[in-house]
């Protein structure tokens, strides 16, 4: 906890707002570019970059920077030392053999889910998740159990921040009928997607529980949408991530 101003290394703070910045889609971008994402003025983006670029964080071609595979390791190291990927994975191993499909385990950060740990059976999206891979909490099964965990004014207020950019048509993109649907998932304790993240994929999750009671995380695990309706899904499936839910909530 911050006790005074000294404590704060401001250099530290602008330097990890400027890797902030860089993305999917914004893999390579200029020193005007950080400057105008940062509110940062040239001179002080240009610090940051060229330092991160010193330090091996990022490369530089003489106009555009963009981040190295070492910054991986920060993530991968935090990912590593967090107690909870390492008790889930054998959980999630077991589980996709059993059911034959990929499973996950995911957290909220803000607007969106971070993947902790992955069990994959095979490829029904057209990206690769893994650890640390992150999709909106509002349109995935696993953000809506995790969105449903919260209060309702505060899921609210992150699903005002959150962009609500249709990802297929499918896509739920009105605030009331998505905060409709949490409450529902917080009413029955799962949430399923059909095709809102991605046409040809379904999902179904459920939030995993410490031992207090609390929802730490959420587990799904995802089909292809020629796998039977949602109905059958449920029927199905959620008896085997239920009895997931209730060994790790022994566990955690």
């Amino acid at each position: 906890m911050l006790n005074k101003p000294t404590d704060h290394i401001g250099s530290l703070a602008k330097a990890l707002k400027v890797m902030e910045c860089f993305g999917a889609d914004t893999p390579r971008l200029a020193i005007t570019d950080v400057a105008a994402r940062t509110g940062f003025d040239r001179a002080t983006a240009r610090r940051c970059l060229l330092t991160l670029h010193h330090e091996g964080y990022a490369e530089y071609d003489g106009k555009f920077f963009s981040l190295t595979p070492r910054v991986l390791r920060l993530g991968m190291g935090a990912l590593a030392s967090m107690p909870l990927a390492q008790v889930v994975q054998p959980w999630l191993d077991q589980l996709s053999d059993q059911i034959g499909q990929s499973c996950s385990v995911a957290i909220l950060d803000e607007t969106e889910i971070v993947y902790l740990a992955r069990a994959a059976q095979r490829r029904v999206m057209s990206i690769g998740l893994m650890p640390g891979s992150r999709l909106p909490a509002h349109c995935t099964s696993m953000g809506r159990v995790l969105l449903a965990a919260l209060p309702e004014p505060e899921a609210r207020a992150t699903l005002d921040a959150s962009d609500l950019t249709p990802r297929s048509p499918r896509s739920l993109t009105d605030p009331e009928e998505i905060l409709g649907v949490i409450a529902q998932v917080r009413t029955q304790g799962y949430a399923t997607i059909d095709q809102e993240v991605e046409l040809g994929l379904r999902s179904l999750a459920v939030p995993i529980y410490d031992a207090r009671g609390r929802v730490v995380a959420a587990l799904n695990t995802g089909f292809a949408a020629l796998h039977g309706d949602m109905a059958a899904i449920i029927r199905e499936y959620l008896p085997a991530l239920q009895k997931v839910q209730s060994g790790l909530r022994r566990m955690l």
